[in-house]
């Protein structure tokens, strides 16, 4: 057993590939005909969206490694130019198979249910007059298209934009030959135009934006002939980069880099089908791309924007069927959520129970003259945040309130500059964490005169503060007057906001400092009691599993004997299944209605067991370069809710699970003669029905 090097590269999968690999489950929602027809038109747009994403951020910092010669390798030795090879065949295999589901199968479908997507061949005289009147009311007004010359050289492209490419022939009005020229698709206009019932012949009728402008393009030029009109998009490096060392205001270096988000350098290139070689020659050559970065689409370049048809349709039989979140009794009752948790803590399972327990717990705070202050950290909130406004409400009545905001919250910064600028004109304290540090813990803190004593009050969780994501991502929250959790919390908020050595913690672990450590500590514990014959149990549930020190840990306990189960969303680089070495772990994604989100560890600890749930997943950007909180699952009636609804459940799930293959490839779990589950589907009946 010590002889096996545990470093070999064939023990791990590639971070990037693992991640295409989860977007190709999401992507199998859109083809699964259990989900209702908008719901899998919505998972194909949702894939589309996480494409955009995974080239503006992770092939963008491949590019920039052989941009600059790097060849640095992760655990599986993979250099960056052999990366890109891989991921080029498998996000063009996706991709191809994306347009051809959406033409094939759901195109046809959405037309048996009266919900079309007009083509131009489809149009009839009626509604082809309208088009014409909206071309000229909507578009004229705001097109620009540029011919290009000496003059007029290839214009700065948008990220993610909707352009076309005109192939044009005659000659104009100062004698000048035809040529190329490029049209921007206004950013103002929606990309999916829903037909006024009066022109229509069916219930729901809609034409792209980009079908308006190829139909009347030639409107644009006047005398001259259009040979071809070809869309396109190009996809570009997102990413934001500040210089931790040389950075004095953090706040104005991302003031300052935002803008370039928009014109840095291309890593992707979408073409319609249609386009000749030498227009998509000549693109490539613009964006300074290669053939491996060129997309050729059956459709609309920008198939996310479709989603649009899911919010415009009214049709509740071809969407998910709407529930009402669960409220715990215990606040059901109560008047006071300050005095009820002196009765014992709350755990909220969103969305299945509500997010609006936590809005009121400080919204109640923000009202009561007892309370004195108000700690929070903000990641993400969205648009017009009840939480936001209760903060900004304390500050306003004269209460100490502080908040943490991570303004490098991945294309959430610009929202949360403002943020930072609306809470400071309330009143409130800002400050941006730790610089070199993404604050990404999850934690409110209330103190409260109580007769001559403080006392604080904590909600502490797995997700975002952000009433949306609260109705479509599985998260735990927990309420709790404990005090010694109290006085961790104040710990971390100092370590924040203040300067001083990190201290001891009573019961929270934290990255950068403890939680990493701890996690090999548990592990070790479990390989112990294998090893003297006694039962050993590791149960986690994240969405990504990397950090390579936790994936040898865990081969190590397998390898000892412990039965190891892992519910992991999204990335994992730990393969199971390796004769020898990982033959007692298992993984398992589950896809299905809402984002599993939830961070849960569980460690059997000879019958005694260890529970926790955190913010982070087990990666080195949660465990290094974050600040993190992991909060321990005490109380008996929670710890019961956590291990049997939060991971027992999910294990039993035979519907919606993924179980990954020792070759990094997944196959969905099947029911056979057992009956049907659905660890989500569980969940809403045991909460909400």
């Amino acid at each position: 057993m010590d002889d096996i090097n545990l470093k070999l590269p064939e023990l791990y999968i590639n971070r990037e590939l693992s991640l295409l690999e989860f977007n190709r489950r999401v992507f199998e929602q859109a083809k699964d005909e259990n989900n209702p027809l908008l719901e899998r038109l919505r998972f194909l747009c949702i894939a589309s969206t996480n494409l955009d994403e995974f080239f503006e951020i992770r092939v963008a910092g491949l590019h920039q490694q052989v941009k600059y010669g790097s060849v640095q390798t992760g655990e599986d030795n993979l250099t960056p130019v052999e990366l890109l090879k891989k991921i080029s065949e498998v996000a063009h295999e996706l991709v191809e198979e994306q347009y051809k589901i959406l033409n094939e199968v759901l195109i046809p479908e959405l037309a048996k249910e009266k919900i079309r997507i007009l083509r131009r061949a489809h149009w009839k005289p009626k509604i082809s007059r309208w088009i014409k009147r909206y071309f000229n009311r909507e578009l004229v007004p705001i097109l620009s298209p540029i011919g290009l010359d000496p003059a007029h050289p290839f214009p700065r492209v948008l990220n993610k934009n909707l352009y076309f490419i005109v192939t044009l022939e005659g000659k104009d009005a100062f004698g000048r030959e035809g040529g190329l020229a490029i049209v921007q698709a206004p950013r103002s206009l929606p990309r999916i135009i829903e037909v006024p019932k009066e022109y229509s012949t069916r219930t729901n009728d809609f034409i792209l934006l980009s079908s308006v402008i190829h139909a009347h393009v030639g409107d644009l030029f006047p005398g001259m002939k259009v040979k071809g009109c070809y869309q396109f998009r190009v996809t570009r490096n997102s990413d934001l980069f500040v210089d931790d060392e040389e950075v004095d205001d953090l706040l104005r270096a991302l003031e300052g880099e935002l803008p370039s988000r928009r014109y840095n350098d291309a890593v992707r290139l979408e073409v319609a089908d249609n386009c000749p070689e030498e227009i998509s020659s000549f693109l490539l050559d613009q964006f300074k791309l290669t053939d491996d970065a060129l997309y050729k689409v059956n459709g609309p370049v920008n198939l996310n924007r479709l989603l649009q048809i899911h919010d415009l349709v009214d049709r509740p039989d071809l969407v998910f069927p709407g529930f009402t979140p669960d409220i715990p009794p215990r606040l059901l009752k109560a008047t006071n959520i300050f005095e009820t948790l002196h009765n014992g803590d709350i755990l909220l399972l969103h969305p299945f129970q509500s997010f609006a327990p936590v809005v009121d717990f400080l919204r109640q705070a923000a009202n009561d003259p007892a309370v004195l202050s108000i700690k929070q950290t903000l990641y993400r909130t969205g648009d017009e945040s009840a939480i936001v406004k209760a903060l900004k409400d304390a500050a306003n009545a004269g209460k100490e309130v502080t908040v943490v905001i991570e303004l490098r919250a991945r294309f959430d910064e610009e929202a949360n500059i403002e943020l930072a600028s609306d809470l400071q004109e309330a009143g409130a304290h800002v400050v941006y964490g730790v610089v070199g540090y993404k604050t990404h813990a999850k934690m409110i803190m209330v103190v409260r005169r109580e007769g001559r004593s403080l006392r604080r009050y904590m909600h502490l969780g797995t997700g975002n503060y952000h009433t949306r994501t609260a109705r479509l991502y599985t998260d735990y929250g927990l309420l709790t007057a404990d005090q010694a959790v109290g006085e961790d919390v104040n710990k971390l908020f100092h370590q924040m906001t203040g300067l001083g050595r990190a201290t001891k913690l009573k019961k929270l672990l934290q990255s950068p400092f403890t939680l990493h450590k701890a996690i090999l500590g548990y592990i070790q514990d479990e390989i112990n009691y294998a090893r003297a014959g006694k039962e050993a149990r590791i149960i986690a549930k994240m969405n990504a599993l990397v950090e390579p020190q936790i994936i040898r840990a865990l081969y190590e306990a397998s390898m000892a004997g412990v039965k190891i189960d892992l519910i992991i969303r999204g990335i994992c680089c730990l393969r199971p299944g390796i004769k020898g070495i990982s033959e007692n772990i298992q993984v398992r994604s589950i896809i299905g209605r809402f984002l599993e989100h939830t961070r849960i560890y569980y460690f059997h600890n000879d019958g005694n067991p260890h529970l926790y749930c955190a913010s982070a997943d087990w990666m080195q950007r949660n465990l290094f370069h974050r600040v993190e909180a992991c909060f321990p699952i005490e109380e008996k009636r929670p710890r019961v809710q956590v291990i049997k609804l939060g991971l027992m459940n999910y294990l039993s799930d035979n519907s919606q699970a993924w179980i990954l293959q020792s070759d990094g490839t997944y196959k969905r779990a099947k029911p056979g003669n057992a009956k049907p589950k659905a660890a989500q589907q569980t969940l809403l009946e045991h909460y909400c029905f």
